[in-house]
């Protein structure tokens, strides 16, 4: 314990109080009247206490005023403390734990998630934590405008197709996805690279210019090469590219590559022209910055699609030694090299933010030119992507086949390989009608687009997509099965194409391709409430054509039907469309349909 403070001075005759005055009355009579003083502060904090509660210190009057203040009372408290645990039987099948509160029984969301495809989290805004609920997780566009087919498509600015999990890699031959979607060695899935090829040409159209900078155009952007020998290094005029070009040749041994050292952190998308001979190659090394780790691009003379070894990464080029135009995204490059190495995709994902490129490598011999790093470089793999639909078109069918066997459901007859797609031909048609207005008129795309109508009038028990609905309506299959599926959204998606077509195409050049579109729609019209299930859609109408249960669409198949809704209210204005999809939008937030 601290010692009492001591007197100023020092001597036994030192007082705590001197004055040649008279005291202050109050000392006086607080010297005179001690208790009464004790009593008075007793009373004044009494009092204080008394005043301070009635203010403060009130229950909210109501749930109101509870939720408004955030506080529980003591009554409340003490409730939720005594909440007795309750076994909850379900329908007689199951039970589960639950808690019940006076009158109320609390079942745990976990179990309602999972009962009633329903969707919630705990957030906290202003250091107060709630509980948000929703019904889907989807999302609805809403249009801007009446839909122009030299426009965005859809709202697929939004989309990243590369990274989905079921695309292998981006072939460095063909430059477009390779899909893992059912067949897992990887194969060209017309759907995906439609998709793809309109991600981008709509990307091009919303976002701003992008960076670019010329690393090596061999004529004014000259990079400091390091050439060890006996390689060596010249620029020369190269008639095939119709420009000055880098040309190299290096030593046999892995270490005699020509190297260009960098430290480029911001742009990842590199594209340049490029022509190697065998056993060559093109690579780029990407640094983690924050562990130092090494990651090795090579992009070799070799029709593989990818490999890898340890951090070493393979993409192929091809055989064929040519000048070519390669267009990369490193950052897919590399993270789908990791996950082909490591299946759970999780820990091997490295943010963009964390590497860097340090070194770019030559070995063999070869050429390149206009060597590029950017941040985007979207038109060149739309093009990509439209050049793919020319090349690999049946000239006979006119058609794009998907070269894997499908089987889409219980009764319904497989799908051998080669079958085609409604919805595949649409989206090329749509990627092939925009490459002929972007490219001011190249016929090549348009002449692949109208020779993609055949399957259209082909009925698909015989090889195309044309199926009929109670021997009444026109139906563009996109699953073209036996007995007929009859998908809500491939069948729209085909629409669109066709629409994008009659649009684009020179006055009475796509007169067929107005006639399947006006056909479609009439079809649409008379069937698409049999899709409406009163508190969600259906994917299919194999409840009809098989008679089992219906086939309910997930959320976000639902919330495309939704939006391919709208966006057709803006092509015609027909009153059924926008009903419909403003109902469906209702079952997205918990509404139903009315009972009897």
């Amino acid at each position: 314990m601290s010692s009492l403070p001591k007197p100023i001075g020092s001597g036994a005759s030192q007082k705590f109080y001197h004055s040649t005055k008279d005291p202050p009355l109050f000392f006086i009579m607080m010297r005179l009247n001690v208790k009464v003083a004790l009593l008075f502060l007793t009373t004044i904090g009494f009092f204080t206490v008394l005043i301070l509660w009635s203010v403060c210190g009130k229950e909210p009057k109501n749930l109101q005023d509870w939720r408004r203040t955030g506080k529980f009372s003591l009554d409340r408290l003490a409730e939720l403390q005594s909440a007795e645990e309750i076994d909850c039987d379900i329908n007689g099948e199951y039970v589960i734990g639950c808690r019940k509160e006076g009158d109320e029984v609390y079942l745990p969301f976990s179990f309602l998630h999972k009962y009633f495809e329903v969707y919630g989290k705990l957030a906290t805004y202003d250091g107060l934590e709630r509980f948000e609920w929703s019904h889907s997780y989807s999302k609805v566009y809403h249009p801007k405008g009446k839909y122009d087919s030299r426009g965005v498509f859809m709202y697929f600015e939004n989309y990243n197709v590369e990274v989905r999990d079921r695309v292998k890699c981006v072939s460095a031959i063909e430059g477009v996805p390779i899909s893992t979607q059912w067949e897992s060695q990887g194969y060209y899935y017309p759907t995906q690279i439609a998709q793809f090829g309109l991600s981008h040409y709509s990307k091009n159209l919303t976002e701003p210019e992008p960076r670019r900078k010329i690393i090596e155009d061999g004529e004014r952007e000259l990079a400091k090469w390091v050439v060890p020998h006996p390689g060596t290094v010249e620029r020369v005029n190269d008639k095939t590219a119709g420009s000055k070009v880098l040309r190299f040749k290096t030593g046999e041994l892995y270490l005699d590559a020509i190297k260009l050292k960098m430290e480029h952190v911001l742009d990842f998308i590199m594209s340049l022209n490029i022509v190697l001979s065998g056993n060559s190659s093109f690579s780029v090394v990407l640094q983690n910055r924050e562990s130092r780790e090494i990651y090795n691009l090579h992009y070799i003379t070799s029709d593989i699609l990818i490999t890898v070894q340890d951090n070493n990464v393979y993409h192929g080029l091809g055989l064929n030694q040519e000048w070519k135009k390669l267009t990369r995204d490193l950052i897919v490059d590399l993270q789908k090299g990791l996950n082909y190495l490591d299946k759970d995709k999780s820990k091997r994902k490295i943010p963009k933010s964390k590497l860097k490129i340090i070194t770019i490598l030559l070995r063999g011999y070869g050429a390149i030119d206009n060597l590029t790093l950017s941040s985007s470089e979207h038109i060149q793999q739309f093009y990509d992507a439209a050049e793919w639909f020319v090349r690999h078109q049946d000239t006979e069918t006119g058609g794009w086949p998907i070269p894997v066997k499908r089987k889409l459901a219980s009764g319904f007859h497989d799908l051998q390989s080669g079958w085609y797609s409604a919805m595949g031909q649409g989206h090329a048609i749509s990627v092939l009608s925009r490459a002929y207005h972007h490219s001011g008129g190249d016929t090549r795309y348009l002449q692949a687009a109208l020779a993609g109508l055949k399957p259209f009038q082909v009925p698909s028990t015989k090889g195309g997509v044309l199926a009929t609905f109670l021997n009444k309506y026109h139906w563009y299959e996109e699953y073209p099965t036996k007995p007929a599926s009859f998908v809500l959204n491939g069948f729209i998606y085909s629409l669109l194409g066709l629409y994008d077509l009659m649009t684009i195409a020179p006055p009475g050049q796509a007169d067929e391709a107005e006639f399947l579109f006006r056909e479609g729609m009439i079809s649409l019209k008379g069937m698409l409430l049999f899709y409406d299930m009163g508190s969600v859609t259906s994917y299919d109408l194999r409840h009809v054509t098989l008679g089992v249960a219906p086939n309910l669409a997930r959320w976000d198949y639902h919330a495309t039907h939704i939006n391919q809704l709208l966006l057709l209210s803006t092509i015609e204005n027909e009153p059924l469309f926008a009903q419909t999809a403003e109902r469906w939008i209702g079952y997205m937030a918990g509404k139903r349909a009315a009972h009897n």
